[in-house]
């Protein structure tokens, strides 16, 4: 390959990547801001606990309808269209004066970033045919990697100014959130704009959606994306709290997530190397085992849960990489990974907006951490199964 034709394949990782570390500051940098969320606009902090379910219930609700937008408007015009979206929805989010504006603007991002979840993947199967899981991982690592960033800077921002008028808070979501946005939409822009002229002159086909929802193998995959996906929000909403039961401190309690996100990322980036060759056929179904023994170790010695945090890190990290991959590995083209990742979503973050508030109740109800613990290794053991059959060479809407 000359120098000439390496051009547009850089410049479109570039514009990926950008787009990619959009996709989950938005929400991860609410919560370490949350309390002087509350204590400014007079929001009850339980209510405001609710912002990341509205954003996993807007993921829920728009996953499916992203297939058919990104049809009509080809897969550039729809992901630059989400990007900016999401860009509108993070500064009214930040507008002073009026509460309303933080759920208006929360909505928002809930909308652009369900567009971008579902789409994204199919950019990759339509770009990177040959290194699916490659890329797949670097977009996953780039999602936690982003995600864990906007949170650890958003106190030190918000900081920055004075926090009795409220601006310190709304400056750290505003600059987490969308400070790289304009150089992502023009990046963006700049790799889709051939495609988007293109798309004016032509008439797009209509998008069935239906056929998706009645295919087995995609139920598979959805069914395998779900139980990630509670798993993964389970951790990141109890593993704090988990570790302040043992008796370590908030400073310890945090580092604690903080190394569970790192190694989330060194997960996330062994994609492509766990599905090469036999793996991609293995890996799905026996990638479970690497979180029993996390699950396990705090049942067992839950004061040493800053090792556990390890094993849980890598096998989250490698769960969702996975999980995106089988998206674009059970689809033929991109239409139908788009159609698979809008539906498998969907699927996954309905499940997942449950999973949290599910283990806090039975925590509550039991007063320990066994039987919630003991739950979350049955949501492995589905995810194994689950993984045992999408991990099969078959393909979404075909017959057998």
């Amino acid at each position: 390959m000359t120098q000439r034709s390496r051009r547009p394949v850089i410049f479109a990782i570039i514009a990926l990547c950008l787009v990619a570390t959009l996709m989950r500051p938005a929400i991860t940098a609410v919560g370490p801001v949350i309390d002087r969320m509350s204590q400014d606009t007079g929001i009850p902090l339980a209510l405001l606990g609710s912002l990341s379910t509205i954003v996993l219930i807007t993921w829920a609700i728009v996953s499916p309808f992203a297939h058919g937008f990104g049809r009509r408007l080809g897969l550039g015009g729809a992901v630059l269209a989400a990007t900016g979206l999401l860009a509108v929805g993070v500064i009214l989010r930040s507008v002073p004066g009026s509460a309303v504006w933080l759920w208006i603007g929360t909505a928002i991002i809930g909308v652009a970033l369900a567009i971008g979840n579902v789409l994204l993947p199919a950019v990759i199967k339509r770009d990177f045919p040959l290194r699916v899981p490659m890329m797949m991982g670097v977009y996953s690592a780039l999602l936690g990697g982003a995600g864990a960033v906007a949170s650890g800077l958003a106190v030190p921002i918000a900081n920055l100014t004075a926090s009795d008028t409220g601006a310190g808070w709304r400056l750290a979501l505003l600059l987490t959130g969308a400070a790289i946005a304009p150089l992502a939409l023009f990046a963006w822009w700049f790799i889709s704009r051939h495609e988007m002229r293109a798309m004016r002159g032509s008439t797009a086909a209509p998008a069935s959606r239906l056929g998706i929802w009645r295919d087995p193998i995609a139920w598979q995959v959805a069914a395998y994306m779900g139980v990630q996906s509670t798993t993964f929000y389970v951790l990141v909403t109890w593993l704090a709290t988990m570790s302040l039961a043992t008796g370590r401190s908030d400073t310890l309690a945090g580092f604690d997530v903080m190394v569970y996100q790192m190694f989330s990322l060194v997960g996330a980036l062994t994609v492509a190397f766990a599905m090469r060759g036999r793996g991609a056929r293995i890996t799905p179904g026996a990638l479970p085992l690497l979180g029993f023994v996390g699950i396990i170790g705090l049942m067992i010695w839950p004061d040493a849960i800053g090792t556990w945090v390890v094993p849980l890190g890598l096998f989250s990290g490698l769960s969702l990489g996975v999980s995106l991959t089988l998206m674009a590995q059970r689809a033929r083209d991109h239409h139908t990974s788009s159609a698979l990742s809008g539906m498998s979503q969907s699927v996954g973050y309905a499940i997942a907006a449950i999973g949290p508030a599910l283990f806090g109740a039975v925590h509550a109800m039991t007063g320990n951490w066994t039987i919630p613990l003991i739950i979350l290794l049955v949501t492995m053991t589905l995810q194994g199964v689950f993984g045992a059959f999408a991990a099969r060479d078959r393909y979404v809407l075909e017959r057998p």
